[in-house]
């Protein structure tokens, strides 16, 4: 009777420890719907053209046609605008 008891709660200990654990995974690797990543606490966005995720902070931004992209350098933004205007 105790080893059923003991079973059971190794086995609810275990499926806890695997679901919080799967939920951490999960928020962690996650893209928001606008391309967006959460990573350490930084905010990371996604190159259009080179297709990089670079944090927020340390990215190049441009607003072009009233939306802003970010971008990994200026090289990025620059070939990114002869795309459009092409």
């Amino acid at each position: 009777m105790y080893r059923l008891v003991l079973i059971a709660v190794l086995l609810a200990l275990l499926y806890y420890l695997l679901r919080r654990a799967v939920r951490k995974f999960s928020q962690d690797a996650g893209l928001t719907q606008s391309g967006e990543r959460q990573e350490s606490g930084k905010q990371m966005v996604q190159d259009p053209v080179c297709r990089v995720f670079v944090p927020r902070e340390h990215a190049v931004s441009e607003t072009i046609g009233g939306q802003t992209y970010f971008f990994c350098s200026r090289g990025c933004a620059t070939a990114f605008q002869k795309q459009l205007s092409a």
